[in-house]
């Protein structure tokens, strides 16, 4: 028989587990999305093009990348509460996500096409994945722990992503050290070793994280694929009752896309103004080594002024860095600028993802973490467009980052309308008791 205690250790490795998962896909974004690739993209991929042209390449080709899960993920998300196999969709995503991050190592000079269809592949892994592990977090964390728990997993994130961009820019600033010819082929060895590093240490939340077991009221005999129709049909006939999780996700949507605008194109920015490869990187491992003791400080934080007003303070952070990036012209600037980003990317990112978590219902939580999903690949596709756009026609992307200060003021806007706690409360009201099938649990 299990005592309490062991009951508790059980408890403390699944949360553990379930936030290592940070660590892992986390490199994709530091080195992938952010650090490495937009400027190898520039320089080596896209060599021969306009540096323009090139930043509004890869932003079309970042807006690409979020189409299909933004439509697809609360079909796949009911239809993973439906059948039970929140953890078997993440799986099969994450495996499309590690095939074509390792393909990167094959982007030469001149393949911008192949490196554009290998990123979007990979970025559509990626996102489909954490749909279902952030599915995951009301299962793993009881209510008053999610604050903190989804805080500690994007500051494991920042930990983890930020270590392995500190070996991968010391592979491209002293490339003879490791034995690499030059510094270009460092860097598709580091595309490379993300895939490695996702597959090692995903391994802990899909041996020790359960299944969580279906609804009852996900019984219907229907097939997999178009039962998540019927219930994402339902789920719109029922947005009245949901009011407060929908006026969040629009609230969301408007300040993600401030947020993911920043985090996927401020190198290939700094790279189009002049910044070089080496200011980009390392001070995006600052951001990390920024982010690491900060998020962690957001979740305590959130305990004592409340989750909303946090994120209110993040958002203001990030109105400032907008106004600012628009006179960045030196690589110090830059580094200041990643300095002030690493103190609210990662706390704003945590409290907003529980904040969601505590408003939907634990047995529809992949369906729900879908619309989630939507509002952030939304904010994925119209914000980087904006920076491709504007940089084609104005040949020159400042004002595309002074933009974004409208969805940082227009989402906290939306925010202060949101009552968490009527949210909450709906959601208690709308959960069906689970049922566990030995068939789908573990």
């Amino acid at each position: 028989m299990t005592t309490a205690v062991e009951s508790e250790q059980l408890h403390r490795k699944r949360i553990n587990s379930w936030c290592m998962y940070d660590w892992a896909n986390s490199a994709f974004a530091t080195t992938i999305m952010a650090a490495l690739l937009p400027p190898y993209f520039s320089n080596v991929a896209a060599a021969g093009l306009d540096a323009a042209r090139a930043s509004s390449i890869w932003g079309y080709a970042v807006s690409i990348a979020m189409v299909f899960t933004a439509f697809m993920g609360p079909i796949m998300g009911a239809a993973a509460d439906y059948s039970g196999s929140k953890k078997r969709f993440m799986a099969s995503f994450v495996l499309l996500a590690v095939i074509f991050t390792g393909c990167l190592y094959l982007i030469q000079e001149g393949d911008w096409i192949l490196a554009v269809v290998f990123y979007v592949l990979a970025s559509i892994g990626n996102a489909g994945a954490n749909i279902f592990y952030d599915s995951l977090l009301p299962h793993v964390a009881r209510p008053d722990e999610m604050d903190r728990v989804s805080a500690k997993g994007f500051a494991l994130g920042y930990l983890g992503g930020g270590l392995l961009l500190l070996v991968h820019l010391l592979w491209y600033m002293k490339p003879g050290w490791f034995g690499f010819a030059d510094g270009n082929i460092a860097v598709r060895v580091a595309f490379f070793s993300v895939a490695v590093w996702w597959v090692i240490f995903s391994i802990p939340i899909f041996r020790n994280v359960p299944e969580p077991p279906r609804s009852r009221s996900a019984r219907t005999g229907g097939g997999v694929l178009s039962e998540g129709i019927k219930r994402l049909a339902q789920t719109f006939r029922e947005v009245r009752e949901y009011r407060q999780l929908f006026k969040f996700l629009l609230a969301f949507w408007l300040y993600a896309d401030g947020i993911g605008t920043i985090i996927k194109m401020a190198t290939i920015y700094g790279a189009e103004i002049g910044i070089g490869t080496a200011d980009l990187a390392g001070a995006l491992l600052l951001t990390q080594v920024v982010a690491f003791p900060m998020t962690i400080l957001f979740g305590r934080l959130a305990k004592n002024m409340g989750t909303k007003r946090s994120i209110y303070l993040a958002l203001g952070v990030y109105t400032v860095i907008s106004i600012l990036g628009y006179f960045m012209s030196q690589p110090w600037h830059f580094w200041v600028l990643a300095g002030m980003v690493g103190t609210v990317q990662g706390g704003s990112q945590a409290l907003s993802r529980s904040l969601f978590g505590s408003m939907c219902p634990k047995d529809r939580s992949a369906e729900f973490f879908g619309f989630y999903d939507i509002s952030s690949k939304f904010a994925g596709i119209a914000g980087p467009l904006l920076f491709g756009v504007t940089a084609a026609v104005m040949g020159t992307s400042r004002w595309a980052i002074v933009s974004l200060v409208v969805f940082f003021i227009g989402g906290a806007l939306l925010l202060s309308r949101v009552d968490e706690d009527e949210g909450r409360a709906i959601a208690r009201a709308h959960e069906v008791p689970a049922s566990v099938d030995p068939a789908i649990s573990s």
